[in-house]
């Protein structure tokens, strides 16, 4: 049985645990406070960039300027994944579910090859090991933010399929959707698949409608890889904060059975110390 100075000793351990994960839930939680701004904010945009997009390819449609290879399907034999993780732990199941979601997404497509651009730290760490053919690493883009960025890693994208090295380019991350909630998503972004025109709208183009999708596809690939990073980055510190909420919450029931359990170790030992007392008086006697 461990003595009351093991136990204080123990309680004071978990005491110092539960400061650090309760700071490190407030820091996540001011994080994700800013991150979650963004997302919202990038939302909008690029629903209304992806509405004009099938509007503007419409109407090149019926221009003899030729498919633009952005937009060209092809048979997937060469895709390349796209996998956003996180650069830290400590975040619950965040990273690792990212890792079997590509896992599994590979698997599911036995037949072709993949190259894989890895941002963050743990994706990276682990693929390294696996054989896997990686075409690029990035670290610390979650840490802050930047268009800059991404748009270097879809230029990147965008030229590999050009040139006739990959066929399809998917991105794998997690979707922020609430504080307690994190969707892992798959999403094709080249070629880039156009939604559904519910509600057309006629334009009259200055520029030929070829030339100009030709410059909105770029930027449109461009703010979907950005805004990728925006929701990983958010669900990463919402995940974190909950992970960080929970240990809080396991340190004060430590605690409090351990306290418990210190109290009855010290009873103990006074109620044997008092009968010890009463029986050497009563041998004395």
């Amino acid at each position: 049985m461990p003595s009351l100075i093991d136990i204080r000793r123990r309680i004071r351990s978990v005491k110092n645990t539960q400061q650090i994960t309760k700071a490190m839930k407030m820091v996540s939680a001011a994080k994700l406070r800013r991150a979650q701004d963004r997302v919202i904010a990038a939302r909008p945009y690029v629903a209304l960039l992806s509405k004009l997009l099938a509007d503007v390819a419409a109407a090149a449609a019926d221009e003899p300027a030729g498919e633009n290879p952005l937009l060209a399907a092809r048979p997937e034999q060469r895709v390349l994944l796209v996998l956003i993780t996180a650069d830290k732990g400590l975040a619950g199941a965040f990273n690792s579910n990212l890792i079997k979601g590509a896992q599994r997404f590979m698997a599911e497509r036995a037949g072709a090859h993949f190259k894989l651009e890895l941002a963050g730290r743990k994706g990276r760490d682990f693929f390294r090991k696996h054989g896997v053919d990686i075409a690029g690493e990035y670290t610390g883009l979650s840490a802050k933010p930047a268009y800059a960025d991404m748009a270097a890693i879809a230029r990147k994208a965008m030229d590999m399929l050009r040139a006739g090295e990959i066929d399809a380019v998917y991105m794998l991350y997690n979707e922020f959707k609430s504080v307690m909630t994190q969707r892992l998503t798959v999403t094709r972004v080249l070629p880039v698949p156009l939604p559904d025109r519910s509600e057309p709208m006629d334009f009259i183009y200055e520029q030929p409608a070829a030339e100009l999708l030709g410059e909105l596809l770029p930027r449109y690939v461009e703010t979907e890889f950005f805004r990728a990073l925006l929701e990983s980055t958010a669900a990463e510190h919402a995940a974190r904060m909950t992970a960080m909420e929970s240990a809080t919450s396991n340190a004060a029931e430590m605690i409090d059975k351990l306290t418990l359990h210190m109290n009855r170790v010290r009873q103990a030992s006074i109620t044997k110390e008092i009968i010890e007392v009463v029986s050497g008086a009563a041998a004395g006697e």
